[in-house]
């Protein structure tokens, strides 16, 4: 495989030339890293990939700005069997290397000021890093010991020598660090506080918050509040996990929703929206409304939404193209009617005050944000 020309070629989608990233995305070995990786077939399955049963498709897949998942439920890709089909929700992936960069560069990385990478997966940012800074200066820290074990690995045969650790960052970090960057999205309140704790004061973090797309940076002051802002970019992560897997969906209420007439029943105001792909949307709904569990779904013409929330509210909404939709909705919060509310909100003014709000974190993780006379907290209890 020549895989330097595809570095090469995959650096100038994502680096501009006068970048100081670019010589390093075009100089670390990619496909290394994703030996074996999950895709999804015409029916919807999860179906193995292996590198070296077609080196062409492997540079190719490797070399574009794009996620590879690499663990699916409990089930990672390096151990599966071939036939093996598992079922869940993708748990660690290799991130698009624009991605890494852009977080990288919100992270402010400086010669001599150490770095904790929090979110292994396949040590994509681990590597950049280490090529930019010094691989003695970067820590990577997951909660997967395969995956930390397995990056460590293969960085070593690059060259790459940095610290890995496991743990589960929502519980205790350890060490102090001048920079954190997150490729995990984090959450706000009890989640976020030994992150906090492992930020040196002056340091600077750059992460998302759990179920949003919102790029938080911040500078850690001598009172131990972090305070900054919201970035005008977005980043899609996987939230952080504690253990093996991430915790059961809510199946029940998801079926409930699908087929219930519900509480109040009644026309939405706007078309059906898949709400996880709609970033900034999906974003304010978690800060005015947390905890909403989304699905989607498309039949022929017929587009279906569905939320619901672990105190038994549920919201479904579905209609052909972009009429209107029927809404059903049930439990003690009307979902769909908080999402419109939003909706209504971003017509009206042509956008929502979330990005380049400011950001004032306190020691116990809860993250206020505020923009003019717009102001809300993000994990309160």
């Amino acid at each position: 495989m020549n895989w330097e020309k595809r570095a090469d070629t995959l650096a100038d989608r994502v680096a501009d030339p006068d970048s100081r990233w670019r010589p390093i995305v075009a100089a670390v070995p990619r496909h290394e890293l994703v030996p074996r990786w999950w895709d999804v077939d015409d029916s919807g399955t999860w179906v193995l990939r292996k590198g070296g049963d077609d080196l062409d498709v492997w540079g190719e897949v490797a070399y574009t700005d794009r996620s590879l998942v690499t663990r699916v439920g409990g089930l990672h890709a390096d151990h599966a069997m071939p036939g093996e089909r598992p079922e869940g929700v993708p748990t660690s992936s290799a991130t698009p290397p624009s991605m890494v960069v852009r977080m990288l560069r919100h992270g402010r990385l400086g010669a001599g000021l150490s770095l904790l990478d929090l979110g292994t997966g396949v040590g994509g940012l681990t590597a950049y890093a280490s090529c930019r800074i010094g691989d003695r200066y970067v820590t990577s820290l997951d909660v997967d010991p395969y995956l930390t074990k397995a990056a460590a690995s293969r960085l070593a045969t690059i060259g790459l020598y940095p610290k890995f650790v496991t743990a589960d960052a929502t519980q205790r970090v350890p060490g102090t660090y001048d920079r954190i960057v997150s490729t995990v999205a984090l959450p706000a309140g009890p989640g976020l506080r030994p992150v906090l704790a492992a930020l040196a004061t002056g340091g600077r973090i750059a992460t998302t918050l759990e179920r949003t797309s919102l790029v938080i940076t911040g500078w850690k002051h001598p009172d131990g509040d972090v305070v900054g802002r919201v970035e005008r970019d977005t980043a899609g992560f996987m939230p952080a996990r504690s253990g093996d897997d991430y915790p059961p969906a809510l199946t029940g209420l998801f079926a409930t929703a699908r087929v219930s007439d519900g509480d109040e029943t009644g026309m939405g105001r706007y078309p059906v929206v898949d709400v996880a792909n709609a970033w900034v949307l999906r974003s304010m709904l978690e800060v005015t409304t947390p905890g909403v569990e989304l699905a989607y779904e498309q039949r022929d013409r017929i587009r279906t939404a569905l939320l619901v929330h672990a105190d038994g509210s549920w919201a479904r909404a579905s209609a052909e193209g972009t009429d209107p939709p029927d809404v059903h909705q049930g439990g003690p919060r009307r979902l769909w009617t908080a999402l419109e509310r939003i909706r209504s909100r971003l017509n009206a003014e042509g956008s929502l005050p979330l990005l380049g709000a400011q950001v004032r974190i306190t020691p116990d993780g809860l993250c206020r944000l505020s923009r003019g006379k717009w102001h809300a907290v993000v994990g309160a209890p």
